[in-house]
């Protein structure tokens, strides 16, 4: 079934057009999706298409946020207001306790800490507020030596690092965002969605097929690392669609935005927008695409490979490349040899979670779009 596009491409980018109707003629993103890249700093591709989608509809984008709280981070510590490479405690002394007290910023951001979940879980109240579960991680036993491994710290990451972001700075990582990101460069993208936005939401819609019960304990480090041992498991696509989570915008899972958003916060970090200049400086973005943590990951039993949180070393984008997918599908990167930034976002979550096949094609289009006319 065809699938009307709406939206436009600049001169060279028909390729991608041509993609994008195609993944959503072919799988479940024609329920809705964007679709936005930007090639050093100028938008080139503006994309929607599936019932009901609108080119400003904003949705929940799962761990794609997270490369947001990496970029607060990455700011500060090109400031100068942090140090990476100082002991999580000097910023946050109980973060110290149980064996916790050699673990550094860069550890607690590459995923190395250990600190993916506490023993009984958290309530669904505590998901919504960064500083509570900050509140109860900092005096819980990691889940391995910190520093000794890494794995995938889910539904925690975001809370610790903003903990470490507000001992510092003495601002809430959303102030920050705001402050120094979003509304300096326009962009679409909200930790935390104010009142005047709402009527812009859109939720994110349940799987069309829910698969086999996964087979995993919910209480090993997997189904700790996602809340599964909890009396009340958490279901990431409810969880994204809470009006608490959506208002609160948690750093690890709870932004809402746009492809446009997302392709713009890239790049607005590594080319700039509208003439303001880029928000991080060569060095420091080529800190955030640096692997760091490398191998195997504990929680998600696969490879993966971080930089200052990101995700890095995508096969199919150029060595310094950094950003992060989500649950729902959503995809979201920079990749400075290409001059590329990318935002992509779905509504209808997957089987499996986590961005697949239909957004690594479109990624490759853009790339090889952009190669072949800059």
């Amino acid at each position: 079934m065809d699938i009307p596009v709406r939206g436009t491409v600049a001169p060279g980018y028909e390729p991608l057009g041509e993609e994008f109707a195609a993944v959503l003629r072919e799988t479940e993103a024609g329920h809705g999706a964007q679709l936005a890249v930007y090639v050093d700093g100028w938008p080139v591709a503006d994309l929607w298409g599936g019932p009901d989608a609108g080119g400003d509809w904003l949705t929940g984008v799962f761990s794609s946020t997270k490369g947001a709280a990496f970029l607060v981070l990455a700011l500060l510590a090109q400031a100068g207001e942090l140090d990476l490479d100082r002991e999580v405690g000097a910023y946050w002394p109980e973060f110290a306790a149980e064996g916790k007290g050699t673990a550094t910023v860069r550890d607690l951001a590459g995923h190395r800490v250990g600190s993916i979940g506490v023993e009984d879980g958290f309530s669904p109240a505590e998901l919504t507020d960064d500083r509570a579960v900050a509140e109860r991680l900092a005096p819980h036993r990691p889940y391995w030596h910190p520093g000794a491994a890494f794995g995938y710290h889910s539904l925690t990451v975001g809370a610790l690092v903003g903990e470490v972001i507000r001992r510092a700075s003495g601002a809430t990582l959303r102030e920050v965002y705001e402050e120094r990101i979003r509304r300096p460069y326009g962009v679409d993208f909200f930790l935390g969605l104010p009142a005047e936005e709402e009527r812009r939401f859109v939720p994110v819609l349940p799987p069309a097929d829910p698969g086999e019960p996964s087979a995993d304990a919910p209480d090993g480090l997997g189904g700790i690392a996602g809340n599964q041992h909890h009396k009340e498991p958490t279901v990431l696509w409810e969880l994204v669609n809470e009006p608490a989570v959506v208002a609160g915008g948690p750093a690890s899972v709870g932004g809402v935005g746009s492809a446009r958003g997302l392709a713009r916060l890239y790049a607005a970090a590594v080319h700039g927008t509208d003439g303001l200049p880029p928000l991080l400086t060569a060095a420091t973005a080529a800190e955030c695409a640096r692997p760091f943590s490398t191998g195997h990951d504990l929680v998600l039993d696969m490879p993966r490979r971080y930089g200052l949180g990101f995700m890095v070393g995508l096969p199919y984008l150029g060595a310094d490349a950094f950003g992060h997918d989500g649950a729902g599908g959503s995809m979201a990167f920079c990749d400075p040899r290409a001059g590329l930034a990318f935002g992509y976002v779905r509504r209808r979550f997957p089987t499996p979670g986590g961005a697949g096949p239909d957004a690594d094609r479109l990624a490759r289009v853009a790339r090889a779009c952009a190669l072949a006319t800059r």
